[in-house]
């Protein structure tokens, strides 16, 4: 049987198309959706685990961090800069992940902590460049060994296949257009 779709609209007037999952079948004869019809249960939702699970990993990584003012984003942008060399706000959003109000911040801070230096883009100048200071270099060389230990602990519960596991259904949870 296939899944019936319908549009709702929230209460700002946006659209969104949502699927009736409870009349789907898979080529074995169960349900999609076991639970579409049960209680539920916030707890057991992935949202709320995912959250939890992130939560606990930047818990980690504060407690195991080289530098205890360096945040888990920060670090994050410290190494694609490192990575990709020096880049532009925009391509910093691309490469990390994080949206433009927040890298702003980020670079604001990285700056102010001389992690990183800006110069204008000499080809457009209205472009910002964030560039690796020696400094930043230094901090992400006294953090990869801190890294290393906080995914170990993040992941301490998990045997390695289940390390691999992970790993991937998270990837194949992201897309196939989505990057690193």
């Amino acid at each position: 049987m296939s899944a019936v779709v319908t549009e709702r609209r929230d209460r700002h007037g946006r659209s969104d198309s949502v699927s009736d999952d409870r009349h789907r079948e898979t080529s074995t004869g169960t349900a999609d959706a076991p639970h579409a019809d049960g209680p539920y249960d916030f707890r057991e939702q992935v949202g709320h685990l995912l959250r939890k699970t992130y939560q606990r990993h930047l818990a980690i990584f504060q407690q195991h961090a080289a530098d205890p003012n360096l945040t888990a984003v920060q670090f994050v942008t410290l190494c694609a800069l490192r990575d990709n060399g020096p880049s532009s706000q925009s391509e910093l959003v691309r490469l990390t992940a994080v949206d433009q109000g927040t890298i702003r911040g980020i670079i604001d801070r990285l700056r102010a902590r001389e992690l990183i230096s800006l110069t204008a883009d000499p080809e457009d100048r209205r472009k910002v460049i964030a560039t690796l200071t020696d400094g930043g270099r230094a901090a992400i060389a006294e953090m990869v060994p801190c890294a290393h230990r906080i995914t170990e602990l993040t992941l301490q519960n998990l045997n390695a296949a289940e390390r691999v596991a992970l790993q991937f259904l998270l990837r194949k949870m992201l897309g196939p257009d989505t990057q690193g």
